[in-house]
Protein backbone atom coordinates (compact mmCIF):
# COMPACT_ATOMS: atom_id res chain seq x y z
CA UNK A 1 0.00 0.00 0.00
CA UNK A 2 1.36 3.42 -0.95
CA UNK A 3 1.69 6.19 1.62
CA UNK A 4 -1.19 8.14 0.14
CA UNK A 5 -3.41 5.05 0.09
CA UNK A 6 -2.59 4.30 3.70
CA UNK A 7 -3.23 7.93 4.62
CA UNK A 8 -6.66 7.77 2.95
CA UNK A 9 -7.52 4.47 4.64
CA UNK A 10 -6.63 5.69 8.13
CA UNK A 11 -8.49 8.96 7.72
CA UNK A 12 -11.53 7.16 6.33
CA UNK A 13 -11.61 4.74 9.28
CA UNK A 14 -11.83 7.64 11.75
CA UNK A 15 -14.84 9.00 9.90
CA UNK A 16 -16.41 5.53 9.71
CA UNK A 17 -16.26 5.28 13.52
CA UNK A 18 -18.08 8.60 13.79
CA UNK A 19 -20.64 7.79 11.11
CA UNK A 20 -23.06 6.36 13.71
CA UNK A 21 -23.11 9.59 15.74
CA UNK A 22 -25.68 12.34 15.77
CA UNK A 23 -24.42 15.92 15.76
CA UNK A 24 -25.22 16.30 19.46
CA UNK A 25 -23.00 13.30 20.31
CA UNK A 26 -19.93 15.08 18.93
CA UNK A 27 -19.87 17.86 21.52
CA UNK A 28 -20.25 16.11 24.90
CA UNK A 29 -17.49 15.92 27.54
CA UNK A 30 -18.94 14.24 30.66
CA UNK A 31 -15.60 13.93 32.53
CA UNK A 32 -12.05 15.19 32.09
CA UNK A 33 -10.74 11.92 30.64
CA UNK A 34 -13.29 11.96 27.81
CA UNK A 35 -12.82 14.31 24.88
CA UNK A 36 -15.71 15.30 22.60
CA UNK A 37 -15.57 13.28 19.36
CA UNK A 38 -15.35 16.47 17.32
CA UNK A 39 -12.15 17.38 19.17
CA UNK A 40 -10.56 14.08 18.07
CA UNK A 41 -11.57 14.84 14.48
CA UNK A 42 -9.91 18.25 14.71
CA UNK A 43 -6.83 17.20 16.71
CA UNK A 44 -5.82 14.38 14.36
CA UNK A 45 -6.15 16.84 11.47
CA UNK A 46 -4.12 19.47 13.33
CA UNK A 47 -1.31 16.94 13.76
CA UNK A 48 -0.77 16.63 10.00
CA UNK A 49 -1.16 20.36 9.41
CA UNK A 50 1.28 21.27 12.20
CA UNK A 51 3.99 18.66 11.76
CA UNK A 52 3.84 17.95 8.00
CA UNK A 53 2.18 20.67 5.94
CA UNK A 54 3.28 23.88 7.66
CA UNK A 55 7.00 23.03 7.86
CA UNK A 56 7.39 20.95 4.69
CA UNK A 57 4.77 21.92 2.06
CA UNK A 58 5.91 25.12 0.39
CA UNK A 59 3.11 27.64 -0.08
CA UNK A 60 0.68 25.89 2.28
CA UNK A 61 -1.83 28.31 3.77
CA UNK A 62 -2.89 27.55 7.33
CA UNK A 63 -6.63 26.91 7.54
CA UNK A 64 -7.29 28.92 10.70
CA UNK A 65 -4.60 30.23 13.04
CA UNK A 66 -6.87 29.84 16.09
CA UNK A 67 -7.08 26.07 15.54
CA UNK A 68 -3.57 25.61 16.91
CA UNK A 69 -4.90 26.83 20.26
CA UNK A 70 -8.06 24.73 19.99
CA UNK A 71 -6.61 21.40 18.85
CA UNK A 72 -3.14 21.22 20.40
CA UNK A 73 -3.36 18.48 23.03
CA UNK A 74 -0.29 18.59 25.29
CA UNK A 75 2.61 19.81 23.13
CA UNK A 76 4.24 22.59 25.13
CA UNK A 77 6.70 23.14 22.28
CA UNK A 78 3.88 24.12 19.91
CA UNK A 79 2.34 26.79 22.16
CA UNK A 80 -0.71 27.55 24.27
CA UNK A 81 -3.80 25.36 24.11
CA UNK A 82 -7.33 24.97 25.45
CA UNK A 83 -7.23 23.30 28.87
CA UNK A 84 -8.30 19.68 28.57
CA UNK A 85 -11.26 20.12 30.91
CA UNK A 86 -12.62 22.89 28.67
CA UNK A 87 -12.81 20.91 25.42
CA UNK A 88 -16.52 20.34 26.01
CA UNK A 89 -17.10 24.12 26.10
CA UNK A 90 -16.09 24.49 22.46
CA UNK A 91 -19.50 24.85 20.84
CA UNK A 92 -17.54 26.58 18.07
CA UNK A 93 -15.93 25.61 15.77
CA UNK A 94 -18.95 23.54 14.80
CA UNK A 95 -18.86 19.91 13.72
CA UNK A 96 -19.39 21.09 10.14
CA UNK A 97 -16.49 23.56 10.43
CA UNK A 98 -14.18 20.83 11.71
CA UNK A 99 -15.08 18.44 8.89
CA UNK A 100 -14.38 21.27 6.42
CA UNK A 101 -11.00 21.74 8.11
CA UNK A 102 -10.35 18.02 7.80
CA UNK A 103 -11.23 18.05 4.11
CA UNK A 104 -8.98 21.08 3.51
CA UNK A 105 -5.98 19.41 5.16
CA UNK A 106 -6.62 16.09 3.42
CA UNK A 107 -6.65 17.75 0.00
CA UNK A 108 -3.35 19.46 0.82
CA UNK A 109 -1.88 16.16 2.02
CA UNK A 110 -2.87 14.43 -1.24
CA UNK A 111 -1.02 17.13 -3.19
CA UNK A 112 1.96 16.92 -0.85
CA UNK A 113 2.16 13.14 -1.24
CA UNK A 114 2.20 13.36 -5.05
CA UNK A 115 5.97 13.46 -4.55
CA UNK A 116 7.84 11.01 -2.38
CA UNK A 117 8.76 12.68 0.92
CA UNK A 118 12.22 12.54 2.44
CA UNK A 119 12.90 9.70 4.92
CA UNK A 120 12.60 12.10 7.88
CA UNK A 121 9.24 13.40 6.72
CA UNK A 122 8.01 9.91 5.91
CA UNK A 123 8.90 8.90 9.47
CA UNK A 124 6.82 11.81 10.78
CA UNK A 125 3.94 10.84 8.51
CA UNK A 126 3.96 7.23 9.72
CA UNK A 127 3.99 8.49 13.30
CA UNK A 128 1.00 10.68 12.45
CA UNK A 129 -0.91 7.70 11.06
CA UNK A 130 -0.20 5.66 14.18
CA UNK A 131 -1.18 8.67 16.28
CA UNK A 132 -4.54 8.82 14.49
CA UNK A 133 -5.02 5.08 15.03
CA UNK A 134 -4.52 5.68 18.76
CA UNK A 135 -7.24 8.32 18.61
CA UNK A 136 -9.52 5.92 16.76
CA UNK A 137 -9.38 3.66 19.79
CA UNK A 138 -9.88 6.64 22.10
CA UNK A 139 -12.93 7.60 20.05
CA UNK A 140 -14.49 4.22 20.85
CA UNK A 141 -13.72 4.71 24.55
CA UNK A 142 -15.15 8.22 24.61
CA UNK A 143 -18.22 7.46 22.52
CA UNK A 144 -19.07 4.52 24.77
CA UNK A 145 -18.67 6.69 27.88
CA UNK A 146 -20.82 9.46 26.42
CA UNK A 147 -23.66 7.15 25.38
CA UNK A 148 -23.23 4.76 28.31
CA UNK A 149 -23.74 7.60 30.77
CA UNK A 150 -26.79 8.92 28.96
CA UNK A 151 -29.79 7.98 31.16
CA UNK A 152 -31.50 6.43 28.11
CA UNK A 153 -28.52 4.12 27.34
CA UNK A 154 -28.84 4.67 23.57
CA UNK A 155 -27.15 2.20 21.24
CA UNK A 156 -24.11 3.34 19.27
CA UNK A 157 -24.68 0.68 16.62
CA UNK A 158 -27.24 -2.11 17.14
CA UNK A 159 -25.33 -4.31 14.69
CA UNK A 160 -22.02 -3.93 16.58
CA UNK A 161 -20.33 -7.29 17.16
CA UNK A 162 -17.68 -7.95 19.80
CA UNK A 163 -15.02 -10.60 19.14
CA UNK A 164 -15.50 -13.94 20.84
CA UNK A 165 -13.33 -14.78 23.82
CA UNK A 166 -10.70 -17.40 23.15
CA UNK A 167 -8.39 -19.46 25.32
CA UNK A 168 -8.43 -22.65 27.30
CA UNK A 169 -8.73 -22.93 31.05
CA UNK A 170 -5.45 -23.46 32.84
CA UNK A 171 -2.01 -21.95 33.24
CA UNK A 172 1.07 -21.83 31.03
CA UNK A 173 4.32 -22.78 32.76
CA UNK A 174 7.19 -20.42 32.02
CA UNK A 175 10.73 -21.48 33.02
CA UNK A 176 13.19 -19.19 34.72
CA UNK A 177 15.73 -17.62 32.44
CA UNK A 178 16.80 -14.59 30.46
CA UNK A 179 14.26 -13.18 28.00
CA UNK A 180 14.58 -10.43 25.37
CA UNK A 181 12.04 -7.64 25.73
CA UNK A 182 11.22 -4.73 23.43
CA UNK A 183 10.68 -4.05 19.77
CA UNK A 184 12.90 -5.76 17.24
CA UNK A 185 12.90 -5.31 13.49
CA UNK A 186 12.36 -2.63 10.88
CA UNK A 187 8.62 -2.05 11.36
CA UNK A 188 7.12 0.92 13.16
CA UNK A 189 7.16 1.15 16.94
CA UNK A 190 6.77 3.94 19.45
CA UNK A 191 9.88 5.16 21.25
CA UNK A 192 8.75 3.66 24.55
CA UNK A 193 9.12 0.16 23.05
CA UNK A 194 12.88 0.72 22.70
CA UNK A 195 15.55 -0.36 23.37
CA UNK A 196 15.38 -4.13 23.14
CA UNK A 197 17.03 -5.54 26.23
CA UNK A 198 17.36 -8.65 28.38
CA UNK A 199 15.53 -9.37 31.63
CA UNK A 200 15.78 -12.26 34.04
CA UNK A 201 12.51 -13.89 35.07
CA UNK A 202 11.94 -16.44 37.80
CA UNK A 203 9.73 -19.43 37.10
CA UNK A 204 6.08 -18.37 36.87
CA UNK A 205 2.68 -19.41 35.57
CA UNK A 206 0.30 -17.25 33.57
CA UNK A 207 -3.34 -17.90 32.75
CA UNK A 208 -4.13 -18.86 29.19
CA UNK A 209 -7.53 -17.15 29.48
CA UNK A 210 -8.84 -13.82 30.72
CA UNK A 211 -11.00 -13.55 33.83
CA UNK A 212 -14.68 -13.81 32.86
CA UNK A 213 -17.74 -11.93 34.04
CA UNK A 214 -18.82 -15.06 35.91
CA UNK A 215 -15.45 -15.20 37.67
CA UNK A 216 -15.64 -11.55 38.64
CA UNK A 217 -19.25 -11.85 39.79
CA UNK A 218 -18.04 -14.35 42.39
CA UNK A 219 -15.70 -11.66 43.73
CA UNK A 220 -18.59 -9.18 43.94
CA UNK A 221 -20.92 -11.65 45.65
CA UNK A 222 -18.18 -12.66 48.10
CA UNK A 223 -18.03 -9.05 49.32
CA UNK A 224 -14.80 -8.17 47.55
CA UNK A 225 -15.69 -4.49 47.35
CA UNK A 226 -16.38 -4.40 51.08
CA UNK A 227 -13.18 -6.12 52.31
CA UNK A 228 -10.13 -3.86 52.65
CA UNK A 229 -7.74 -6.83 52.84
CA UNK A 230 -7.61 -7.21 49.05
CA UNK A 231 -6.96 -3.56 48.19
CA UNK A 232 -4.01 -1.21 48.20
CA UNK A 233 -4.49 1.62 50.69
CA UNK A 234 -4.92 4.18 47.91
CA UNK A 235 -7.33 1.83 46.13
CA UNK A 236 -9.40 1.33 49.29
CA UNK A 237 -9.69 5.12 49.62
CA UNK A 238 -10.88 5.16 45.99
CA UNK A 239 -13.52 2.50 46.69
CA UNK A 240 -14.86 4.41 49.69
CA UNK A 241 -14.81 7.76 47.88
CA UNK A 242 -16.45 6.60 44.65
CA UNK A 243 -18.75 4.00 46.24
CA UNK A 244 -17.93 1.67 43.36
CA UNK A 245 -19.39 -1.85 43.65
CA UNK A 246 -18.98 -3.33 40.16
CA UNK A 247 -17.18 -2.77 36.84
CA UNK A 248 -18.00 0.34 34.85
CA UNK A 249 -21.22 0.04 32.82
CA UNK A 250 -22.67 -2.68 35.12
CA UNK A 251 -26.15 -1.95 36.53
CA UNK A 252 -28.12 -4.06 38.97
CA UNK A 253 -31.72 -3.85 37.82
CA UNK A 254 -34.32 -5.69 39.88
CA UNK A 255 -31.67 -8.04 41.20
CA UNK A 256 -30.18 -8.87 37.79
CA UNK A 257 -26.90 -7.53 36.44
CA UNK A 258 -26.99 -5.68 33.14
CA UNK A 259 -24.19 -4.01 31.21
CA UNK A 260 -24.10 -1.16 28.72
CA UNK A 261 -22.68 -2.25 25.36
CA UNK A 262 -22.43 -0.55 21.98
CA UNK A 263 -25.75 -2.28 21.20
CA UNK A 264 -27.38 -0.74 24.28
CA UNK A 265 -28.19 -2.19 27.70
CA UNK A 266 -28.00 -6.01 27.85
CA UNK A 267 -27.87 -8.75 30.48
CA UNK A 268 -24.29 -9.49 31.53
CA UNK A 269 -22.92 -12.33 29.42
CA UNK A 270 -21.27 -14.51 32.02
CA UNK A 271 -18.82 -16.23 29.69
CA UNK A 272 -17.41 -12.99 28.24
CA UNK A 273 -14.21 -11.58 29.70
CA UNK A 274 -14.78 -8.91 32.31
CA UNK A 275 -14.07 -5.40 31.06
CA UNK A 276 -13.74 -1.78 32.13
CA UNK A 277 -11.77 -2.66 35.25
CA UNK A 278 -9.33 -0.31 36.98
CA UNK A 279 -5.88 -1.49 38.05
CA UNK A 280 -7.14 -1.19 41.59
CA UNK A 281 -9.91 -3.71 40.90
CA UNK A 282 -7.68 -6.02 38.87
CA UNK A 283 -5.16 -6.17 41.72
CA UNK A 284 -7.89 -6.72 44.32
CA UNK A 285 -9.44 -9.55 42.31
CA UNK A 286 -6.06 -11.24 41.86
CA UNK A 287 -5.37 -10.88 45.58
CA UNK A 288 -8.76 -12.39 46.44
CA UNK A 289 -7.87 -15.37 44.21
CA UNK A 290 -4.54 -15.78 45.99
CA UNK A 291 -2.67 -14.81 42.83
CA UNK A 292 -1.28 -11.66 41.21
CA UNK A 293 -1.06 -9.75 37.95
CA UNK A 294 1.84 -10.50 35.61
CA UNK A 295 4.61 -8.00 35.07
CA UNK A 296 4.80 -6.56 31.59
CA UNK A 297 7.94 -8.61 30.96
CA UNK A 298 6.22 -11.84 32.03
CA UNK A 299 3.31 -10.94 29.75
CA UNK A 300 5.52 -10.29 26.72
CA UNK A 301 7.60 -13.44 27.22
CA UNK A 302 4.50 -15.65 27.40
CA UNK A 303 2.24 -13.85 24.89
CA UNK A 304 3.08 -16.09 21.90
CA UNK A 305 1.47 -18.97 23.83
CA UNK A 306 -1.97 -17.47 24.51
CA UNK A 307 -4.71 -15.54 22.70
CA UNK A 308 -4.78 -11.80 23.35
CA UNK A 309 -6.41 -8.72 21.86
CA UNK A 310 -9.94 -8.72 23.36
CA UNK A 311 -9.01 -6.33 26.18
CA UNK A 312 -5.97 -4.37 27.27
CA UNK A 313 -4.55 -6.26 30.21
CA UNK A 314 -3.32 -4.59 33.37
CA UNK A 315 0.19 -5.55 34.47
CA UNK A 316 1.97 -5.09 37.77
CA UNK A 317 4.61 -2.91 36.07
CA UNK A 318 5.04 0.81 36.50
CA UNK A 319 5.39 2.75 33.26
CA UNK A 320 9.12 3.44 33.14
CA UNK A 321 11.75 3.92 30.42
CA UNK A 322 13.67 0.95 29.03
CA UNK A 323 17.48 0.99 29.24
CA UNK A 324 18.88 3.49 26.77
CA UNK A 325 15.55 5.27 26.19
CA UNK A 326 15.93 8.81 24.87
CA UNK A 327 13.39 11.41 23.85
CA UNK A 328 13.46 12.91 20.38
CA UNK A 329 14.14 16.65 20.12
CA UNK A 330 11.27 19.10 19.81
CA UNK A 331 7.55 18.44 20.10
CA UNK A 332 7.75 14.81 18.98
CA UNK A 333 9.85 14.10 22.07
CA UNK A 334 6.80 14.97 24.20
CA UNK A 335 4.89 11.99 22.83
CA UNK A 336 5.63 9.35 25.48
CA UNK A 337 8.56 10.09 27.76
CA UNK A 338 7.03 12.86 29.85
CA UNK A 339 4.22 10.56 30.99
CA UNK A 340 6.52 8.02 32.63
CA UNK A 341 5.32 8.67 36.17
CA UNK A 342 2.43 7.35 38.31
CA UNK A 343 1.01 5.11 35.59
CA UNK A 344 0.68 1.36 35.07
CA UNK A 345 1.51 -0.54 31.88
CA UNK A 346 -1.18 -2.45 29.99
CA UNK A 347 -0.33 -5.01 27.33
CA UNK A 348 -2.15 -6.56 24.41
CA UNK A 349 -4.85 -4.75 22.46
CA UNK A 350 -8.64 -4.47 22.51
CA UNK A 351 -11.63 -4.89 20.24
CA UNK A 352 -11.32 -1.15 19.56
CA UNK A 353 -7.69 -1.35 18.42
CA UNK A 354 -7.43 -0.71 14.66
CA UNK A 355 -6.35 -3.77 12.64
CA UNK A 356 -2.57 -3.84 12.24
CA UNK A 357 -2.00 -1.46 15.15
CA UNK A 358 -1.49 -4.22 17.71
CA UNK A 359 1.82 -5.95 18.54
CA UNK A 360 3.32 -7.89 21.42
CA UNK A 361 5.78 -5.13 22.37
CA UNK A 362 3.15 -2.34 22.49
CA UNK A 363 3.17 -0.54 25.87
CA UNK A 364 -0.12 1.14 26.73
CA UNK A 365 -0.30 3.13 29.96
CA UNK A 366 -2.96 4.68 32.18
CA UNK A 367 -3.41 5.85 35.75
CA UNK A 368 -4.51 3.02 38.05
CA UNK A 369 -7.97 4.43 38.84
CA UNK A 370 -9.13 4.71 35.22
CA UNK A 371 -11.44 2.19 33.60
CA UNK A 372 -13.28 3.83 30.71
CA UNK A 373 -10.78 2.19 28.35
CA UNK A 374 -11.26 -1.47 27.35
CA UNK A 375 -9.43 -3.37 30.08
CA UNK A 376 -9.37 -6.94 31.37
CA UNK A 377 -7.54 -9.24 33.80
CA UNK A 378 -5.06 -12.06 33.23
CA UNK A 379 -3.78 -13.80 36.33
CA UNK A 380 -0.28 -14.99 37.17
CA UNK A 381 1.31 -16.92 39.99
Amino acid sequence: MTLVDRYKAVRRHTEDICSYLQTEDYVVQPVVDVSPPKWHIGHTTWFFETFILKPYFMGYQEYDASYNFVFNSYYETVGARVIRTDRGNLSRPTVLDIYRYREYVDEAMYRFLCHEPSPDVEELLVLGLNHEEQHQELLYYDIKYILGHNPLFPAYNKAYSSPKDEGQEGFINMPEGIYEIGHNGSGFCFDNELNRHKVYLNTYQISSKLVTNADYLEFIEAGGYQDFRYWHAEAWDWVKTTQVTAPMYWHNIDGEWHVYTFRGLEPVHLHDSVGHISFYEAYAYASWKGMRLPTEFEWEAAAPQFKWGKSWEWTESAYLPYPGFSKAPGAIGEYNGKFMVNQKVLRGASEATPPGHERITYRNFFHPNLRWHFTGIRLAK
